[in-house]
């Protein structure tokens, strides 16, 4: 197997390209040769076969869809309060508005998932480690709510996610802000004012 790193993300950027435009069943050596501008057989030559390609495709897009360190980082100055969950919640939706084709390639990963057992445990350990950290920063920054609080934000965007991203015209009646933050002022009612009963 070749071991090139930037080829390597190369062809794998082009592989979740095809999986986000033509589904998986598109998604072939001879595809992401030609969607990577690469001579044919070049994809053969890193992944051992589809399986492989679809597991490092997995990671591939978890990468793509991590936020940078650094803009957390500035967001995180601001007051640990609601306002805060509604912006962390806008920037995740703008990050997956940006890389759509990431999201919609982990869309497609998770229906062959349905069928490939390995690629169903390579997804549950990536989403599970996704909730996992996100439960650990919403109470390490110590952002109000708790452990179920984050579970339904993840829910809860997740659906508008693949709404807006596969079907949009279902939510153009509705803002996205404006919709964001009533979907987090509904699942983080506001905090007592300090000194009244609650």
């Amino acid at each position: 197997m070749r071991q090139n790193p930037a080829r390597r993300r190369a062809l794998l950027d082009a592989a979740i390209e095809v999986l986000a435009r033509d589904g998986s069943r598109g998604l072939t050596f001879r595809a992401v040769d030609a969607e990577a501008a690469v001579p044919g057989g070049t994809a053969s030559n890193y992944f051992t076969n589809r399986d492989d390609l679809l597991g490092q495709v997995t990671a591939r897009t978890r990468e793509r869809l991590t936020p940078v360190e650094a803009e957390v980082a500035a967001t995180m100055r601001a007051p640990r309060n609601r306002d805060l969950v509604v912006r962390l919640m806008r920037e995740l939706h703008g990050r997956m508005l940006r890389d759509r084709s990431s999201y919609l390639a982990m869309l497609e990963l998770r229906l062959e998932a349905t069928r490939r057992p390995e690629l169903q445990a390579a997804l549950t350990d990536v989403f599970s480690a996704n909730l996992q950290d996100g439960i650990r920063f919403h109470l390490d920054a110590e952002l109000p709510g708790d452990q179920t609080t984050v579970l339904v934000l993840y829910l809860a965007m997740s659906g508008l996610l693949v709404d807006d991203l596969t079907v949009p015209a279902v939510l153009a009646p509705f803002p996205r802000e404006e919709l964001i933050a009533d979907l987090v002022e509904r699942i983080l009612p506001p905090e007592a004012s300090p000194g009244l009963p609650s």
